[in-house]
This record gives structure tokens, C-alpha cells and sequence, in this order.
């Protein structure tokens, strides 16, 4: 066997390895469904025509509760900002999973507001 091929199988051998590894250690973040949880327009909002999205992170439990959020990116406008935390904080997300077993994860969520 040349020193190419032994190369390419020490190469391919460590890289299934590796892939194992990675499947086995798998962790999927938790879900949100915006169908079944909705934030309600602020009236101050709807009145001074304020759209723009919120990006938020929420630590959610392994029962699917909201534990801990935060605000990574704002809409430009307060009130849309607190009525989206407040809002999806209450909701009920899909857990997330670490090696197939609900678990507490991070989940992201952007939430548009927009004027029809």
C-alpha cells in the first residue's frame, strides 16, 4: 500500500470517527410555533404605526418552559420590543434534546411585527 492510500485511511477512518461522535452528542435547540403563540400588537404601536423585527433568545426548559430571555437585536421601538419578550416568554415551546433527551436549551426567535 502506497503512503497516498495509507494516508486516505488513516484520513477516512478518523473522519467516520469523528462523525459518530458528533451524531451521538447531537443537541437541537428548542422550537417555537408562532401559530399557537401570538404577541399582541401594543396600541401606542398601532397608533404611531411602528413595524420592525425583534430577535430574541430564550433558555427553554426540558418541560418547555421559558426559564430565562433575552434581546439580541430590537425592532428600533420599546414598546414592540417588551410586548414580544413578554408575549413569548409565556408561550409553551417544543423542548430542545441533547444525545435524543429533552433538555434545557437555547432557542432563537425573530419576531416580525408588520402593519396590514
Amino acid at each position: 500500500m502506497s503512503t497516498n492510500s495509507r494516508y486516505l485511511s488513516i484520513l477516512a477512518a478518523v473522519l467516520m470517527s469523528s462523525m459518530t461522535v458528533a451524531v451521538v452528542a447531537a443537541e437541537v435547540s428548542a422550537v417555537f410555533d408562532p401559530k399557537t403563540c401570538k404577541a399582541e400588537y401594543p396600541k401606542a404601536s398601532l397608533m404611531n404605526e411602528e413595524q420592525g423585527t425583534v430577535s430574541m433568545s430564550f433558555l427553554v426548559a426540558s418541560d418547555g418552559s421559558v426559564t430565562e430571555s433575552k434581546l439580541d437585536k430590537t425592532s428600533g421601538f420599546k414598546n414592540l420590543d417588551k410586548a414580544a419578550m413578554k408575549s413569548i416568554s409565556a408561550c409553551k415551546f417544543k423542548p430542545g434534546t441533547k444525545d435524543g433527551s429533552p433538555a434545557q436549551t437555547w432557542a432563537k426567535v425573530d419576531y416580525a411585527w408588520k402593519l396590514d
